[in-house]
Parts: C-alpha cells; structure tokens; sequence
C-alpha cells in the first residue's frame, strides 16, 4: 500500500507539471505572434484545456482504453469498426487496477496529454483562422482522431502487438498534433504580407519575446511530468534515467539549433535556439527510459539541426507556421520516433522498419482525418478570417479587447 500511495503521489506531482506546461504553450505562442491577437491566443489554450478534458472524460477515455468510468456511452459497433476494445463497467471501480497508480489518476494524466495535441495546431494556424472553426476541430480532433491513434499502441492495440515504440508521445502526442497543423496550415493559407508576389519570405516577428522564452522554460520543466510520469510509476532508477536524457536532448538541441542556425544566417537567433530546445525534448519522448546519457545528447543534436532545416523548409513550401510548430512537433517527432530503432536498447534495422510502419499509418490516418474535418469545416462554417479582422487583428474583431488596453494596438 505504502509503494502504491508513493508512485500515485508521483504520478500526481507530474499530471500537475504536464497541466504547467499549458501556460509554457500559452506564453510560447503569445510572444511569437502579434499584439493585436494576443488574447486570441490565450483564449484558445484556456478553451482547449477545459474543453479537452471534458471531452476526453465523455468519449476519449472510453475510446483509447479497453476500460473506462462511462462505459456504455458509445456503442460497442463503433469500436469494432476501429479495431478497438470495448470499454466494461468494471473499470469504473477498480481503483487499484495499475500497480502503480490509481484508476482515476490514470485518467487525469491521459487527460493532460490529450489537450497537449490540439495545442499545437493553435499555434500553427495563429493570427488568421476563425475561432469558432478552431474549436469545433479541436472537439472532433481530441474526440476521435487522437484516442483512437492512442488506442493503437497506449490501448495495447495493433501497433502495440506489432512492437511499435512510443514512450511517451514522439508520435502518438506531438505527431499527431504536428500532422493537423500541416493540414490545417495548408488549407488555410499564409497571413498576409508573410509572402512576396516573387515567393520570398518575410519574417513577421513576434511582439514579446522575453514571453516567448519563458514559456520554452515553463515547457522545460512541464516535461519532468510528461517523460517522468510516463514512467508510470515513481521507479528511481527509470524515472532518474529518464529525466537525465530529456535534460541532455533539450540543452543539446537547443545548442546545435544556435550554432548550426548562427552558421547559416548569421547571426545568433534567439527564437531559433528556443525551436531547438523543443526539438530536442520533442525527440527524446518516444525512447527517454531507453537511451544512455551519449544517446540522448546525439539525438538532441540531430534534432536541433532538423529544427533550423525544417523551418526553412516550411517556409520554401509557402507555408506559414508562426511559431514552428510543424518543424518541432511533427518533423522532430518523426526523428525521435525513428531514433528508438537507431539508439538504446531496442536498436536494431528491424525495430527501425517497425517505427517507420507505425509512423505512415498514423501519420496517413491523422492527415485524412484532419483534412476531411477541416474541408468540411471550410465549405460550411469558413476557415479564415476576412482580411479587414486579420489586419486590424483578432482581438478587437472577435474579443472586443485588447491584451494590452492603456498601449492600444500594434502589428509589433
């Protein structure tokens, strides 16, 4: 009992650090965007949270997991569709049925981790996209595309069986984030003035930076919780392993991504150095309890680099991503999810074949997914602002308020 209450206070402790790292998102996507849509911004991660635990508590829950507390409210045809198990009613009072941890803070903590994925279209599709169009693919995102991808390998599904690895979310979190922000960011266009007539690109700079880098550090620390607790139990010498690598990838991303970027451009880029932190946490989630110290600082490095490219590349495709979102979560997780085949413990060309496998299906099933739920999006409601709102920005014309109020608007 005394084990028992000891790993679900841990597991208590990092389900609070992975909610922290909503503010890291909120601060993160503030600073690298405009004044003028600053509360836009806040008030789609303070929905995103609250809707996205609802959502996850009514079907989420029942659909990744063979068990859940409202078992009965989807019909069990729908999870033979899907491949899935049906939830049972047992579940709902087997408090004890981990371990490690309890029923409900099970719950609680995949919870966190559901909201997390539409966080990271928020800031792909900053500064143009209608609020009401978000939201409504927020909900129909996190209530059936993200659970049913999770059920596959989390709900000991067939990616699981097929010995596909994902520790704590490359793919199955950031991934499947990073596919609907590509889609999403495709469908809805560029912000205007980000590309010349002639196909270059124009830097939009974000109006507070300082904002920007402590919420990198706010996700820093939110990222104990989201590897640490993956653990799924409070372990000493996994969950010590596991917090040392996530350590190691993060500064080793962040200082590949600031010399190769200082190499390339110039000049000492701060918001790259902050991509790079992420990139660095993003890879090193799918295969942390895996991989030694010397592993994990390979695999940050590899993953800064990827960052500075893959920022680039979006922006030769005319893409428009303000915050990066695309090249950290997506691009990284793809690296970090094939890392776990090349490194650590489970290296080997065959596991590498297993990851790949595993990041096709998912990938093609959260890309069909998220267009057609934006297509339809798109026809009916509309995707995009008019471009008067979009100029004169999102706060006045869909709040009636700004973010800073006594120093009026700016595009800076």
């Amino acid at each position: 009992m005394e084990a028992l209450t000891t790993n679900n206070v841990w597991m208590m402790v990092c389900t609070a650090l992975v909610f922290f790292m909503h503010l890291g998102f909120s601060l993160l996507e503030v600073g690298l965007t405009r004044q003028k849509n600053a509360i836009n911004i806040l008030f789609k991660n303070c929905f995103i949270i609250c809707a996205g635990l609802l959502i996850y508590c009514i079907i989420g829950f029942n659909l990744m997991y063979p068990s859940s507390f409202i078992a009965g409210f989807i019909p069990d045809y729908f999870f033979d569709l899907f491949g899935l198990s049906a939830p049972t009613a047992d579940g709902a009072l087997d408090l004890d049925y981990n371990a490690g941890y309890t029923y409900w803070t099970d719950f609680l903590f995949q919870g966190m981790f559901a909201a997390t994925a539409a966080t990271i279209v928020s800031g792909a599709v900053a500064e143009r996209i209608k609020l009401g169009s978000f939201m409504l693919f927020s909900v129909i995102y996190l209530a059936v595309v993200y659970p049913i991808v999770g059920s596959w390998k989390w709900g000991g599904g067939f990616l699981d069986e097929l010995g596909f690895y994902d520790f704590a979310g490359s793919t199955l979190v950031h991934s499947v984030g990073g596919w609907a922000a590509l889609i999403a960011i495709y469908l809805l266009g560029s912000r205007l003035g980000k590309f010349g007539s002639d196909g270059t690109s124009h830097a939009i700079p974000g109006h507070n930076i300082p904002l920007a880098t402590a919420g990198v550090f706010i996700l820093w620390l939110g990222w104990f919780g989201f590897n640490g607790g993956s653990v799924l139990s409070a372990d000493p010498s996994l969950t010590s392993i596991t917090l040392v690598t996530t350590c190691l990838a993060a500064a080793a991303g962040g200082m590949s991504a600031f010399v190769f970027s200082t190499i390339r451009y110039k000049n000492y880029d701060l918001t790259m150095f902050l991509n790079g932190i992420l990139g660095g946490l993003v890879g090193i989630t799918a295969g942390a309890d895996l991989m030694s110290p010397t592993d994990a600082i390979i695999i940050g490095l590899v993953a800064g680099v990827v960052i500075v490219l893959g920022v680039a590349l979006i922006d030769k495709l005319r893409l428009d991503d303000p915050v990066g979102a695309v090249a950290v979560h997506l691009i990284c997780g793809i690296w970090g999810t094939l890392a776990v085949g090349i490194f650590g413990d489970l290296a080997g060309f065959d596991q590498v074949l297993i990851q790949l496998s595993g990041i096709g299906i998912i990938g093609a099933f959260c890309c069909i997914s998220a267009f057609i739920i934006l297509y339809i999006i798109k026809v009916t409601m509309g995707l995009r602002m008019e471009n008067k709102e979009e100029t004169e920005g999102l706060d006045i014309h869909e709040h009636g308020m700004d973010a800073y109020a006594e120093f009026g608007t700016s595009d800076k």
